[in-house]
């Protein structure tokens, strides 16, 4: 059975399903937690609180997918281009641990503004 959280805004709510890695894993355990968003480009990332090393990572990104950012402690949704990014393709700014993807179309996050005020949940 597949593990699934949703992170809940004034405006949306966003369905998240994880994949199958110890990153994954480690975040799932760590809910409940609340935090504000900061906006790059078309990645939303907030600070959560676990402390985990680079998995599997990489720097390009699909449209919808989450990943965990160890340099910041943050889980980052891409949506769109990026600051750093050399096309349409989302990139992260360092490499990052992909840990899931969004179930709903990624294009409504555009909607989430700077310090938005998220809680996310297991499902």
């Amino acid at each position: 059975m597949s593990k699934r959280m949703l992170m809940k805004t004034p405006l949306l709510d966003v369905e998240i399903e994880l994949n199958d890695c110890a990153t994954a894993d480690t975040i799932w355990l760590a809910l409940p937690f609340e935090a504000y968003i900061n906006v790059w480009g078309e990645e939303i990332y907030f600070e959560i609180p676990v402390d985990m090393k680079l998995e599997n990572g990489r720097k390009l990104m699909e449209v919808g997918e989450v990943a965990f950012w160890p340099e910041g402690k943050a889980l980052c949704f891409f949506f769109g281009p990026t600051p750093v990014s050399s096309g349409p393709q989302p990139a992260a700014y360092s490499p990052v641990s992909p840990v899931g993807k969004v179930t709903s179309d990624p294009s409504a996050l555009k909607e989430i503004g700077d310090r938005t005020h998220v809680s996310l949940e297991r499902l």
